[in-house]
Order: C-alpha cells, then structure tokens, then sequence
C-alpha cells in the first residue's frame, strides 16, 4: 500500500496541531508551583464542564429529566465523573429504549 507524501504531511500535521495545545501546558505548568487557591479552583473544572454539558442536553434535546436528576445526584454524592456519566448514560438508555 503506497501511502502519498501529501497525505502523509496532513496526517503529521494534524497530529502536530492536536497534540501541542495538550502537551504545551503540562510541560509548561510542570515547572511551577501552583498557588494552594489555583489547585483548588482547578479541582471544579471537570464538574463545572459536566454542568455546562447536561445543561446543554437538556435545553436542546429532550431528554429525560429522570437520567437528568440521576447523573445529578451521583455527581453531587459521590464526585465521581465515571460514576456520573455511567449513571446518567444507563438512566437515559433505559428510559430511551423501554
């Protein structure tokens, strides 16, 4: 199988473009010491990202509020992110498909 030289430099190129935003900052940011307050914000971003992605289900697409309110509660006792989206994706599966 001959691979092209142009479609070899477009794969390279796009490894390159997705690769560096995910890499430069850990290389950056593993030569400082963050401030305690800084780590502490950080904690909430993946939370913080899960809210703006279920409130985004729910406004556009109609969901049910039952896997809605499910995925809630496990995230709120648990803070566990897989927890969450196991538990919100297999209350909205069973709802969806019964």
């Amino acid at each position: 199988m001959d691979i092209r030289p142009e479609f070899l430099g477009l794969i390279l190129a796009c490894a390159l473009v997705t690769a560096v935003p995910r890499v430069l900052p850990l290389v950056v940011l593993s030569r400082f010491q963050l401030p305690a307050w800084l780590l502490d914000w950080l904690r909430f971003v993946p939370i913080a990202i899960l809210g703006a992605l279920l409130s985004l289900e729910v406004s556009l697409a109609t969901a049910p509020l039952a896997g809605v309110a499910t995925a809630l509660a496990v995230a709120a006792l648990t803070r566990s992110i897989l927890g969450t989206v196991l538990a919100g994706v297999a209350v909205y599966g069973l709802l969806l498909y019964l």
